[in-house]
């Protein structure tokens, strides 16, 4: 039973079903979760505004408090793992927005990918077919046969738009080529796949500062984001240790412009729990806040992008790395004016694959989202993740990569000096 005080509470924007009652599984499911950690929630409420699906649902189930509390009825108290208990774990989107504005400090990311990582090793959460529909993300020739597939079904207007796909997804690509060795670019799976375009701004962006980059291609296929996500840890364990291998064999840093990626990629050393992981973590930026620190060594422009450019914070750039503030320093020089979103960060509803698997859900939060934006009137929205501009830009909203800007910028005509 869920507690009472967890019983549905809907407000007025409420959206969807939380879950429908159903037979338990036997009593006795262990959640593996860390006691200390878990009872550092105090449940006092103060996560409820940062938490996307309780904004939309207005149901404390939908929430971090509700969630930790069902946690301890699973683990403390033997309660059976029902649909509603699986209801809730499986509408989280995991942004962990819900952490900065925790005055205890309950990590509480750790605690959501620790309680799904044990449903899925008991097959009560990722059935088959997602499991399977994760595979290609470690296997460059496969992914990219599928990703021609589907560039293919996309220009014959059989995918659903409000997935955000490019329309120019490409059908073939040729790899990116190394230009040095001062720092590796990583370029991962989906991104590669289909935002490459993204990767070769970012590499002539680092080169004009003055770095040689080598990316990363094949040596490190998947990052394992989604797969943790998905309760999957052990595949993630997996292409950490393969990635680490094939990256460790020198100290140069490892920048990376996807913000899931990033906050996976940093936090190898919590996941496998090694000195040699916790090293290899802290080799690892967001491209904006490398460059940040480095941003007196790109070349001046005459003059700045004339867009009126709307910051669109991901959640694992903003409340994982807590590396934000660098896309601030890299875009200001480039751009005539950098406007912020009043709502302190409050997720798109994006979440990886949650958008597809989740999508009334995630279509709610996008439209609280879209409605933050607008507020604003941007002439462009810049994001760090792509999930999440292919998210928004399935509502019509117009996004682009921080590094694409500076890009654009960069490559702009200069004017040439009288009687030059």
């Amino acid at each position: 039973m869920i507690p009472g005080w967890l019983r549905r509470q809907r407000g007025p924007d409420a959206v969807g079903k939380t879950g429908v009652a159903g037979a338990g599984v036997p009593a006795g499911v262990d959640l593996k979760l860390d006691a200390d950690d878990l009872n550092m929630c105090v449940q006092c409420g103060l996560c409820l505004p940062h938490c996307p699906t309780f904004r939309v649902t207005g149901d404390e189930s939908m929430s971090p408090r509700g969630r930790i509390k069902l946690m301890r009825e699973v683990q403390d108290e033997g309660a059976p793992v029902t649909q509603d208990v699986l209801r809730s774990f499986e509408s989280c989107v995991q942004c962990r927005g819900c952490e900065p504005a925790c005055p205890s400090g309950v990590p509480y990311g750790h605690l959501m990918e620790q309680a799904r990582e044990s449903l899925a090793e008991e097959h009560l959460i990722t059935p088959r077919w997602q499991r399977l529909a994760f595979k290609p993300l470690s296997q460059p020739k496969v992914l990219q046969l599928g990703s021609s597939a589907l560039a293919l079904a996309n220009k014959t207007g059989l995918v659903p738009r409000r997935l955000g796909l490019p329309d120019d997804l490409p059908v073939r690509q040729e790899p990116l080529r190394a230009s040095g060795d001062d720092v590796y670019l990583f370029t991962g799976c989906v991104m590669d796949a289909w935002q490459r375009e993204v990767h070769a701004a970012g590499k002539r962006v680092i080169e004009a500062a003055g770095f040689g980059v080598t990316p990363t291609n094949e040596l490190a296929p998947c990052c394992g984001a989604l797969q943790a996500h998905a309760g999957l840890a052990g595949e993630t364990r997996a292409l950490a240790e393969r990635m680490m291998r094939t990256l460790s064999d020198d100290d140069r840093p490892i920048l990376v412009d996807s913000a899931g990626c990033g906050a996976a990629m940093k936090d190898y050393g919590h996941l496998l729990g090694t000195a040699g992981a916790a090293a290899f973590s802290a080799r690892v930026f967001d491209i904006q806040e490398w460059l940040a620190e480095h941003v007196d060594r790109l070349p001046s422009v005459a003059a700045p992008l004339d867009l009126r450019v709307a910051i669109q914070d991901p959640c694992h750039l903003r409340h994982v790395q807590r590396a934000h503030a660098g896309t601030r320093v890299v875009l200001r020089p480039f751009v005539r004016e950098i406007v912020e979103l009043d709502d302190d960060g409050l997720c798109c509803g994006a979440g990886g694959a949650y958008s597809v698997l989740e999508p009334e859900l995630a279509g709610a939060i996008r439209e609280r989202k879209v409605g933050v934006i607008d507020q604003v009137e941007p002439d462009v929205v810049a994001s760090a993740n792509p999930g999440c501009s292919m998210h928004l830009a399935g509502a019509g909203v117009a996004t682009v990569h921080p590094m694409q800007l500076i890009d654009q910028a960069l490559s702009q005509p200069q004017p040439q000096p009288v009687g030059a």
